[in-house]
């Protein structure tokens, strides 16, 4: 079987997966797990053999026209490079993970066939993305990812909070899908192809008029699907689905496009020094205020979705200098260990009985109930923070290293000032994301929140899936900058001394500044009486998660659960953990700019069609109406009367004919 043939099976297996899941998940729920799971393995499997194949030598193309347009041709087509082969593997993997932890996680919801075949449906429209080498293909998976994001965050659509979560990830992605559909259209007719080689070899050529305008076109969309500044509001609230849709979500699918979009084009970027400078002050304001903010929440996924944000201000910022090597590594690094999280976090929720947006203010002392998810969220924590050896140290400096190299002019590939822009916000970050994981590990490991009942040990499919994505959280960096640099470009992806040691050194002062704040503030805290909660001893994930969203409290019996007053994150932040807490208030000014203008718009016109237009038009109604009952009036059924009707019409007539004729 060729390689071509074998490219196209890879998102064609997980479509063929959702359609048959969503025909066969009522009528013959057996089905249900091994259409969800098998199609995506299947997918992963043929996905190694492609890269295999590919090898990180030169690209995979194949294109076959799909309609002819008379101007500029659609093509469905393939280019598979390094990059796509590789971030290709992480979405299979991902995704396989994903749909066998579900199956343990949602193993008692009645929507689980709709889910899991949502979810194939995802992982088709990215694989779709990965490998397109045509631009208007890669846009309809990217908007199906957006649609298939808008059903799975809203879920559980019995709440409130999944409704408008869902909602408000469709309307703030489209706000940035607008500008960049034209960006698309514009960067087609200036290349005269939607092909990517044609793109990019027009680009070499100097053959791009409006760089400046399409560049920026096309960063809009990718701010919205990447969730960076200032559209990136939407990502934190999305936390009301379910626990593995983050997961997938954040790791492999979705904010990964956008990124992943910028890197496959990136000389259409580099063509305007303006671009580059407005993606590296975008990428520095994301790393450094959702870290801030990641360190002043309580929702356990709250911080995590801040986390992602500010790790995809690190590939964006890593690209803002010029090195995509650099931003794919730390893509790939950063979905396996955030993947780890996500799901780690679902044990956490389940065994800390609080409820889904897991308030790990409430949580106490989780470590003996979860040995699984203690070790291995210890693992993902530590890759996080970029301590040396877990996969994010490797990753991380590979971007401050590209960012150092920019900034003291060993590189032209970006303007200095985006080099120090990146250099300096990365970190900052660095110290910050040590100290938010740090709070997070102490908060819901050794919190001193309410003890909530044990509910057993979660479903094999869910542990065994921790400790899958635990290896390459712990390997695969070193793994990837020693053996794999062809496939990023043949670029070194090696640590450089400077930046490994002012960033392992600000990550671990940020971890000891956080460890002893926690220490002041538990000794000064007062201790808060615990009561009992109910068993519930058959509980499921999943259902713990949608009731407890339903119910707007905990998700375990009637207790007032006591927050653990001993956090560290009040004290390190001071007067900014409000404006932290939340999100600097974006979301009022977004309300403030354009939520009530176009409320107050849609009441003037709903005014104005209600007490204008719909009076003209009951004007024009009544006109006729009236005449209406003028002739009705004349209908009396009496003969005599139209007789004498008959007779006065001849008079008038005869006189009038009589006035004609004495007038000629």
């Amino acid at each position: 079987m060729t390689t071509t043939t074998l490219a196209v099976l890879v998102p064609l297996l997980p479509f063929l997966g959702a359609a048959a899941g969503l025909l066969l998940g009522r009528t013959a729920p057996g089905f249900v797990r091994p259409l969800a799971v098998l199609p995506t393995l299947a997918s992963l499997l043929l996905a190694v053999l492609v890269a295999v194949r590919q090898g990180g030598g030169d690209a995979i193309d194949s294109a076959t026209e799909l309609t002819p347009t008379g101007s500029v041709p659609i093509e469905l087509a393939l280019h598979i490079d390094g990059f796509a082969a590789l971030v290709a593997l992480l979405v299979g993997f991902v995704a396989t993970c994903v749909q066998v932890y579900s199956t343990g996680y949602l193993r008692h919801d009645p929507r689980y066939p709709s889910y899991a075949a949502l979810v194939s449906l995802f992982t088709s429209a990215m694989f779709l993305v990965v490998y397109s080498g045509d631009l208007i293909v890669l846009l309809v998976g990217w908007e199906v990812m957006g649609i298939c994001s808008y059903f799975l965050v809203g879920h559980y659509w019995e709440t409130p909070e999944a409704r408008a979560a869902s909602l408000k990830a469709f309307l703030v992605t489209k706000l940035g899908d607008v500008p960049f559909l034209i960006g698309l259209f514009a960067l087609a007719t200036d290349a005269g192809s939607f092909r990517i080689t044609h793109v990019l070899g027009t680009v070499a050529s100097g053959g791009l008029h409006h760089p400046t305008v399409i560049a920026l076109l096309l960063l809009a969309g990718v701010a919205g699907k990447s969730a960076q500044f200032p559209l990136h509001t939407w990502l934190p609230d999305a936390m009301a689905g379910p626990t593995p849709v983050s997961a997938l979500i954040h790791a492999a699918t979705m904010v990964a496009a956008g990124v992943y979009f910028v890197a496959r084009l990136l000389p259409v970027f580099q063509a305007s020094t303006a671009a580059m400078v407005v993606l590296a002050v975008m990428a520095a304001v994301t790393m450094a205020g959702s870290a801030l903010a990641a360190l002043a929440q309580d929702d356990i996924k709250r911080v995590l979705a801040y986390s992602t944000i500010g790790q995809l201000g690190y590939m964006t910022g890593a690209l803002a200098v010029g090195d995509r090597g650099a931003a794919v590594f730390h893509l790939l690094s950063h979905g396996a260990f955030k993947a780890l999280l996500f799901l780690a976090a679902g044990v956490v929720i389940h065994a800390a009985g609080t409820n889904s947006l897991a308030a790990m203010s409430r949580m106490s002392r989780l470590r003996d109930r979860v040995p699984d998810a203690y070790w291995t969220m210890t693992v993902a924590l530590l890759a996080l923070a970029a301590i040396p050896p877990f996969s994010g140290f490797f990753s991380k400096e590979s971007v401050l290293g590209a960012a150092e190299h920019v900034a003291t002019g060993h590189t032209e590939h970006a303007p200095g000032g985006a080099g120090w822009i990146v250099l300096l916000a990365g970190l900052l970050t660095a110290l910050l994301t040590a100290a938010y994981a740090t709070r997070l590990w102490l908060l819901a490991f050794r919190g001193r929140g309410t003890e909530a009942p044990d509910h057993g040990r979660q479903p094999l499919t869910m542990t065994v899936v921790l400790w899958v994505l635990a290896i390459p959280s712990l390997a695969f960096g070193g793994f990837v900058f020693r053996l794999l640099p062809d496939w990023f470009g043949g670029g070194s992806l090696a640590p450089t001394l400077t930046t490994s040691v002012l960033g392992t050194g600000l990550a671990l002062v940020g971890g000891l500044v956080t460890y002893g704040a926690w220490q002041r503030t538990t000794a000064l805290a007062a201790r808060t009486p615990m009561g009992a909660v109910a068993a519930h001893p058959d509980a499921d994930a999943g259902l713990v998660e949608a009731e407890a969203i339903a119910s707007h409290r905990p998700a375990y019996g009637d207790l007032a659960y006591a927050p653990d007053p001993a956090d560290p994150g009040r004290l390190l932040l001071g007067p900014l953990h409000r404006p932290a807490a939340t999100g600097f208030h974006l979301d009022a000014v977004y309300a403030a700019l354009f939520v009530r203008p176009v409320q107050a718009g849609a009441s003037l016109v709903r005014f104005l069609d209600r007490e204008v237009v719909d009076t003209y038009v009951r004007g024009a109604a009544a006109l006729p109406r009236l005449l209406g009952a003028a002739v009705r009036r004349a209908q009396t059924g009496n003969v005599q009367t139209y007789v004498s009707a008959l007779l006065a019409g001849t008079v008038v007539l005869a006189v009038a004919v009589l006035l004609v004729a004495t007038g000629a």
